[in-house]
């Protein structure tokens, strides 16, 4: 072990069965706004993935005949103990993640709670069909039942966030589950782990298993007795997971990346579209799928817009994410924030004009910070629309500003990337909205607003951004497995 280990350091376990249980090999885990070693992950591989599924698959007969009404008095009382626990989830989410103490306390952990409380709501009113055949003699109805072990492994931006939101519909649905979060965030989720008896979890319903994708959760996508996969992250890790679990024929949910376009035309509102599309650019250090990372101006507004958005942009402050007056947190690692900055440089190479952030401003840290992986909010202009920063996810604070003329042309150029899986259109002209919207080739459209969500309403993407949606109705198709059955009398 390197000298950071003299420091008692948090160490995780896995927990299987209801059980915390050691693991014999553990990853480092970074503080991203100080580099230092923050806690110790365990190495997970196949064995631990083996007595985790076998633990989901024990208890999955018990808890699958439990009554949707009993499961959801359970989900409630798991997010009443989160919720009770907000404030130490939120510090441990920023601490371990490098976003600001605000964002955890305001949108991770109320969204992680929020996550339980509509899943034990929405699975007490799904209803199934019935359809009557009158000259055949014949009555057709169908029923739902939850599929089996759930195989979920989710990312490093939003860790308890994403990964609630694969537990909550799992669980209530009656299935049982194995959860993978990063390996770079896994603190929040072995907190909740703690959690889970007290609300009443049966053993072996919940189990999560900690490490890296190529070993932990390669193995839990090639187990054969996971029959359902959800996932969140990047596309790359997408097609491997597709590949692997393509001999068992697994049902598979992915979410994957963006390259989210916002279309500004000339008779938008600039003072609710500015601070909106700074957010949206910037928020959560732009470590959100969500995030707006082109932005096309219409040429009369041009100007204006960018010379508004750059002063915007520049009051966000950069610094210790447990400064409740910070915007911008660390990024996730040192790897990451090197691939962020690259981009940057690729598009100075490409002649691309960058207006403020990387390379351009000085970044003062506070004395504790100055090893961690802190960036500037960074703007680029006039960057060519083939250039690997308009065609690639960078996942970073980092956007660019492009001028159209035409709605026709506009329409073509953001749909000109293999992506789809947000966008935000900013006009007044009503028609004008939604004949955009209609064209556009993304799963979710923002118009005049962004990030504005209702977790009824299905959510996912288009191309390269992913399979299936996520959502009340959606998740619950997911997760169970419907049979017709017809009855002649």
């Amino acid at each position: 072990p390197t000298m950071a280990h003299s420091k008692a350091l948090l160490v995780l376990e896995n927990f299987i069965g209801g059980k915390f249980v050691p693991c014999s090999s553990y990853i480092d885990s970074y503080n991203p706004s100080t580099g230092d070693v923050y806690c110790r992950v365990p190495d997970s591989g196949k064995e631990e993935v083996e007595a985790a599924v076998k633990a989901a698959k024990d208890a999955f007969p018990v808890w699958s005949s439990k009554s949707p009404l009993e499961r959801s008095q359970i989900l409630n009382k798991l997010a009443d103990l989160i919720e009770h626990d907000l404030e130490a989830f939120a510090q441990a989410e920023s601490k371990d993640q490098g976003k600001t103490i605000t964002f955890a306390r305001t949108v991770d952990i109320p969204r992680a709670v929020h996550n339980f409380r509509f899943f034990a709501s929405s699975i007490l009113h799904h209803v199934t069909e019935c359809t009557e055949m009158p000259t055949m003699g014949c009555v057709h109805y169908t029923s739902r039942a939850p599929v089996g072990v759930a195989g979920l492994i989710s990312p490093w931006n939003l860790p308890l966030y994403l990964l609630t939101w694969k537990i909550a519909p799992a669980i209530a649905c009656g299935n049982t589950v194995v959860a993978k979060p990063s390996e770079m965030t896994s603190v929040t989720a072995w907190m909740m782990c703690k959690l889970l008896e007290k609300a009443g979890v049966p053993p072996g319903v919940v189990n999560v298993v900690f490490g890296t994708g190529p070993k932990a959760g390669e193995a839990l996508v090639c187990h054969p007795d996971v029959p359902l996969l959800s996932f969140t992250g990047s596309t790359l890790t997408a097609q491997r997971i597709t590949e692997k679990s393509a001999p068992h024929c697994k049902r598979l949910s992915l979410e994957l990346g963006g390259k989210n376009p916002a279309i500004i035309f000339d008779d938008a509102d600039l003072s609710q579209c500015i601070p909106t599309t700074v957010r949206s650019s910037f928020a959560n250090q732009g470590e959100i799928c969500l995030c707006t990372s082109r932005i096309f101006v219409q040429r009369g507004i041009y100007s204006e817009f960018l010379k508004r958005f750059v002063a915007e942009a520049k009051k966000w402050k950069t610094g210790n994410p447990s400064d409740p007056t910070t915007d911008v947190g660390a990024l996730i690692s040192k790897e990451h924030l090197e691939k962020v900055r690259n981009y940057v440089k690729k598009a100075q190479a490409e002649g691309a004009r960058v207006l403020c952030g990387e390379g351009v401003d000085p970044l003062a840290l506070p004395p504790g910070n100055q090893k961690g992986y802190f960036m500037l909010p960074t703007v680029i202009a006039e960057v060519k629309d083939e250039s690997c920063c308009m065609q690639e996810e960078i996942f970073g604070p980092v956007t660019c500003v492009v001028a159209f003329d035409t709605e026709e042309e506009v329409i073509r150029r953001a749909n000109g990337v293999k992506y789809g899986l947000a966008a935000t259109v900013w006009s007044s002209n009503v028609g004008r909205v939604h004949r955009v919207a209609h064209r556009l080739q993304s799963g979710l459209v923002w118009t005049n607003c962004w990030l504005v969500r209702d977790l009824n309403l299905p959510f996912g993407g288009m191309k390269a951004s992913g399979i299936g949606r996520e959502g009340a109705r959606d998740s619950y198709e997911f997760f169970t497995e419907v049979k017709t059955i017809t009855i002649k009398h």
